[in-house]
């Protein structure tokens, strides 16, 4: 029952997702109004930022779904049209590797904002940046490279997990 005490914290990743919601409104409003007086690179930066905020709010999206479906309790959303693809196959392994994905899409986003426009940082902020983005990169892989060993090491666990979610196209194993 203690996995119940985690609803409270899904309720609040609800909550921050609500923030980026209005934060979103807020810059597409700023982008939009100031439109004709930005230049191009200041447009730019602009709609990075918007990615970024999508890029974060599709990462709470991922924690919150499928950190609920793994860690505390089924959604029931298995045929409807709108279950997420990836939520039929989410484990904790799986949502390691895609918030690790997550991660290096939204540093990949703030690097290329680092790099579009440099004068507004120091030698050693790019340094720290790109260090980081390498952290998270290093990171995913050894979680990925892990992942695939602990897949591999334990068959039985692959191979139930492919008789409940077969390919597509591979036949039905007669029972």
């Amino acid at each position: 029952m203690s996995r119940w005490l985690q609803v409270p914290l899904y309720l609040g990743l609800i909550i921050a997702q609500i923030v980026y919601c209005v934060l979103f409104v807020k810059e597409v409003w700023h982008l939009v109004t100031h439109s004709l007086t930005l230049d191009e690179t200041n447009i730019m930066l602009a709609v990075l930022s918007l990615i970024d905020v999508v890029m974060i709010s599709n990462l709470l999206i991922m924690v919150i779904v499928g950190g609920y479906e793994t860690f505390v309790s089924r959604l029931g959303v298995e045929g409807h049209p709108d279950e997420p693809e990836w939520l039929d196959h989410v484990n904790a392994g799986v949502l390691k590797v895609k918030l690790a994905m997550a991660l290096i899409s939204i540093s990949s986003i703030h690097l290329l904002k680092t790099f579009i426009n440099p004068d507004q940082q120091t030698t050693h902020t790019i340094v720290w940046q790109v260090s980081i983005h390498g952290a998270f990169l290093l990171s995913a892989l050894v979680m990925a490279v892990i992942d695939r060993l602990t897949t591999h090491t334990h068959p039985e666990h692959y191979h139930d997990l492919a008789a409940r979610h077969p390919a597509p196209d591979s036949p039905v194993p007669h029972e």
